[in-house]
């Protein structure tokens, strides 16, 4: 099995990534997540704007599969805990997201994630987080 469809089963393996029709490019062994824009995920309509929650669990899942492809695990870490930095509102556009591993132990991984739109350099949420990696 090569990098690619290892990673997409594991992207597959999330039921909320398929909800949301998460997608992925791999470059090497770095993932771009792709969070389509749907109406479904606005949480204020009045802006609209994406709901937080959807921004939150989008970086997560790009955290835990950049964590299992880069570390070649056969399952996903587990999340220990997560920080999520709201910058600026979501708008009614794709999303991406891009996670990078900050260090990774024997039993505890720290990585953060930044997602942003329409312009890479102005980012719409960052993550932190720590992740068990022994189950």
């Amino acid at each position: 099995m090569t990098l690619s469809e290892a990673s997409r089963q594991i992207l597959q393996s999330i039921p909320f990534a398929r909800f949301l029709n998460v997608s992925m490019e791999l470059a090497g062994n770095e993932l771009t997540l792709k969070l389509p824009f749907n109406d479904k995920l606005i949480g204020n309509p009045v802006l609209p704007a994406l709901h937080g929650g959807v921004i939150g669990a989008f970086m997560e899942m790009a955290a835990m599969t950049q964590l299992s492809v880069s570390e070649n695990y056969s399952h996903l870490p587990k999340p220990i805990n997560v920080s999520v930095q709201y910058l600026r509102s979501g708008k009614a556009l794709d999303t991406f997201a891009r996670a990078h591993l900050n260090r990774v132990g024997r039993s505890i991984a720290n990585v953060e994630v930044i997602a942003w739109q329409d312009n890479k350099t102005l980012p719409i949420a960052t993550l932190q987080s720590h992740f068990l990696l022994n189950l």
